[in-house]
């Protein structure tokens, strides 16, 4: 266990709840930045890594529930598991609009599966301390990527140079609403991490081979869309782009990105010390696909998704 444990910002808790939401995909255009492919694609990365990530998390965190002690932390979690569960079924409904317009996903989201369902999936493993092992590596990993999640979800509540751009208003709900959710339940995976483990060597690790992965599979899923867009001549992705777009605001910038790497790694570190749940709490409340389930909760039964592959 770490020597520190540290302490949410208490007032930062709130009840989880999931949202079922709908998004009519009807009239969002391929590029749904208009006249910026490269920004469309680099978000809409997220379409292809979140289906078989989210279905994941709830896969481990089925697991995980017979070992959390701490009764508010359960209630967390099963919160946690209806909201990841939407936010799948939400992004992988997004990927046959995109077939549809010329876009097939599926040569890219088919690896991503396998990343998940085998690379990271259960393993055959003598019950006892190897078993306890991959299952305390696996979420100590959620939690890894819960940060970069949180982030990106504060990071895109405050995008607003993407509605000066004219950006999507039925796909940027869906970001901001996923976005919201994200910031909404951003101390779960941490605290589940520290209820079952909480070791500081697993969280850097963990922290570093998530990082990595999730920047090898995003820069790739940015050329696979750029070199497969059926309006795009010649479409490539550079870093040069990215950087041009981070400093205008559209994409979050290289130095924040970086800037958040010391936050997770620091021994005191919280996520309720970054972000804002009345910001986010606020958003969802008047999201056009919240905003109507804003008083309906799915039932945690939905976690199951699809046999929960």
């Amino acid at each position: 266990m770490s020597n520190t444990q540290p302490a949410p910002v208490a007032s930062e808790h709130i009840a989880l709840k999931a949202r079922k939401v709908s998004f009519d995909w009807a009239d969002t255009p391929l590029h749904w930045v208009p006249g910026d492919p490269f920004t469309t694609h680099t978000i809409n990365v997220l379409h292809l890594l979140l289906p078989a990530g989210e279905r994941w998390f709830v896969h481990v965190y089925k697991q995980v529930l017979p070992l959390i002690r701490d009764e508010r932390l359960r209630e967390d979690v099963i919160g946690f598991i209806g909201q990841e569960a939407m936010h799948s079924q939400a992004h992988d409904d997004v990927l046959p609009h995109l077939a549809a317009q010329g876009l097939d996903p599926s040569p890219y989201t088919a690896q991503v599966d396998w990343l998940f369902e085998k690379l990271l999936g259960d393993r055959t493993l003598p019950p006892g301390r190897a078993s306890r092992w991959w299952l305390k590596e696996r979420v100590a990993t959620i939690a890894a990527i819960e940060h970069y999640t949180a982030f990106l979800g504060d990071w895109v509540l405050n995008a607003e140079a993407l509605d000066r751009r004219g950006a999507d208003p039925t796909m940027l709900d869906l970001l901001r609403w996923h976005g919201a959710e994200e910031v909404e339940h951003r101390s779960v995976a941490f605290e589940v991490f520290q209820h079952i483990d909480g070791g500081y060597r697993r969280r850097v690790r963990t922290w570093a081979t998530a990082f990595s992965a999730l920047v090898f599979l995003w820069q790739r899923g940015v050329r696979f869309f750029m070199e497969n867009d059926p309006l795009l001549v010649d479409g490539r992705a550079t870093l040069r782009a990215y950087h041009r777009r981070g400093r205008q605001g559209l994409l979050p910038t290289t130095g924040a990105i970086a800037r958040s790497v010391p936050g997770y790694l620091s021994r005191t570190y919280h996520p309720s010390q970054e972000g804002s749940t009345a910001q986010a709490v606020a958003y969802l409340a008047n999201s056009p696909a919240a905003k109507p389930a804003s008083t309906e909760s799915v039932a945690t039964g939905a976690a199951t998704m699809n046999g929960d592959r």
